[in-house]
Parts: structure tokens; sequence; C-alpha cells
């Protein structure tokens, strides 16, 4: 266990920078794509990037997975299909909408923990369920009696993102024994074999590297950066900072989400998709509260 220091400043700090990195990354990936860099071929590049450069670091620590390879492995797995669909969801979709069906992380989080760890759902869960339900029902209700469900395929891929989300949540749970550094490194191999394969499918070929302009290397160079720092930045936050504190600071993506669509892509929502929003985000803040306090 960890020791929280007596000054928060910086781990708030690295909070807060990883969720205004997260909440604006749709941006340099939808600017990668209209340059002729796929979805997948960004991911893959970014994620080889950040796996490069953070290996030598800690390669030392993969000896904590010994005891638990399989768990290591699906979270390679679900953190590989979380990044990969969060990205090809916010080239293709409305940036806010898919954010907010990525943000029912919590209702799969309850679920998952019920399944794989034996959590028994109180209150606070269930409301947290209630509230998120509630509000993916506002959110994507259709006047015309049509289902409320994800209107195209970007909006199911951020769906499927937050629910791989909350499984990698719950595993790395979970996997205590594994140390934070190999499930990073765990983290960037997943970006890279869940996109190669699906690459591969496609018919990417990787010849196209030859006609990327010094400048989209340079993107994608600064995307992986950005990658490692979102993962150094959210680790050292969740060491020193309580759970219910750190996903109120956390939430704080959605709002540079909403922002930089707005500015960026001129998109907007609905009054009807900010009544859902909003109870998708209390959901969020609620389910700070699912944590138990660790004795001092």
């Amino acid at each position: 266990m960890h020791t929280a220091p007596k000054n928060l400043v910086l781990p708030i700090i690295a909070l807060l920078i990883s969720a205004t990195l997260w909440g604006a990354i749709w941006y340099p990936y939808r600017w990668l794509s209209e340059m002729g860099v796929s979805g997948l071929m960004s991911s893959f590049i970014t994620y080889g990037i950040a796996l490069i450069l953070g290996l030598p670091f800690y390669f030392k620590h993969l000896r904590t997975v010994s005891h638990a390879k399989w768990l290591w492995l699906a979270i390679v797995i679900s953190s590989g299909w979380t990044n990969t669909a969060y990205v090809l969801a916010v080239i293709d979709g409305e940036v806010m909408r898919v954010a907010l069906l990525f943000y029912l992380a919590p209702l799969w989080t309850v679920l998952f923990a019920r399944l794989f760890l034996g959590e028994r759902l109180h209150d606070m869960g269930y409301i947290v369920i209630g509230l998120s339900f509630t509000g993916a029902l506002v959110m994507l209700w259709q006047a015309d009696g049509r289902l409320p469900l994800p209107a195209n395929l970007a909006e199911w891929m951020g769906l499927s993102a937050g629910m791989s989300f909350a499984l990698t949540n719950v595993l790395a749970k979970k996997s205590s024994t594994i140390s934070i550094q190999a499930k990073s490194i765990g983290i960037w191999i997943g970006g890279v074999l869940v996109s190669l394969p699906l690459i591969l499918w496609q018919g990417q070929g990787f010849h196209a590297w030859a006609t990327y302009t010094p400048v989209v290397w340079g993107v994608l160079v600064v995307v992986a950066l950005s990658m490692v720092g979102v993962t150094l930045c959210i680790q050292y936050g969740l060491m020193h900072v309580a759970a219910n504190r750190a996903i109120v600071i956390l939430v704080f993506e959605l709002i540079i989400s909403a922002i930089t669509a707005y500015w960026l892509a001129h998109e907007s929502l609905t009054a009807q998709e900010w009544v859902g929003a909003a109870m998708i985000m209390v959901a969020s803040l609620f389910s700070g509260q699912l944590e138990q306090k660790e004795p001092t």
C-alpha cells in the first residue's frame, strides 16, 4: 500500500493532465485520419512507439506476471480493445456522444465486479446502475419510436470501449500481484496486438508508411508520448488520491471533450442529450463511492 503524500497538489495535477490529454486526444487522431493514416494504423503506430519507449524502463517488472499469466493476457486484450475501439469511435462519431457512451463504464464495472470479484451490490451500486442506464436511454431516445440504441458503428464502438475499459479495471483489481508497471506494458502491447490483425484483415499495407510526411510522423510521435504521459499520470495520481476523489477529477475529461468538440469540430449536444449526459456524469461521480477505504 502506498502512503498518500501530505501535499496532494502534484497527484491532482497528474490526474487533471491525464483527463485533459484523453479528452482532447480525438483531434490528432481525426487529423491523422484526414491525412491518410487510418485509425487502426495510427493506433498501431502510437502504441507501438509507446511500447518501445516504455519497455526498457519497465521490462524488469514483467516478472510479477509469472503467477498470473492468463489474467495479465486478459488485461492486454481488454485494454487493447478499449484503446483501439475508442480511437476508431472518435474518428468517425460525434465526440461527446462517444465519450458519454464510453462513460457508461461505471455501469459495467458494477456488473463485472459482481461476476468476477463476487462483490455484492449495495444501495450505491443500484444508484449507479439506475442513473447510468436512465441517462443512456434519455440521451439515445428516438422521437419516432425507434429503440434507444447507438445510432451508428462509431457509437457502438464507443459503448464497447467503455465495457472493455470496465472489464480492464476489474481485472486489474483482481490481479493485485501484478505490478502497475507490468500492467502498463500490457496496455501498450494490447494497443499493438489488437489493431494488428484488424489491419491485416482489412488489407492495409505497411508500405504506406513511406508516404507519410515528416509532419504526420511528428504528430504520431507526439500522440505516442501523450499516451505514455496519460498512463504515467493516471498511475501516479491513483497511487496517492482516494478513488472517490479521483473519479471526480477524471470526469473532467468529459468537459474537455465537450469544449474541444465544440470549438474544433463544431459539435454540440441537444437539450435532451445534455439531460442524459448529466445523469451519466452523476453516475460516474457516485461510482467513486463504491470503493472501500483502505485501512491506514
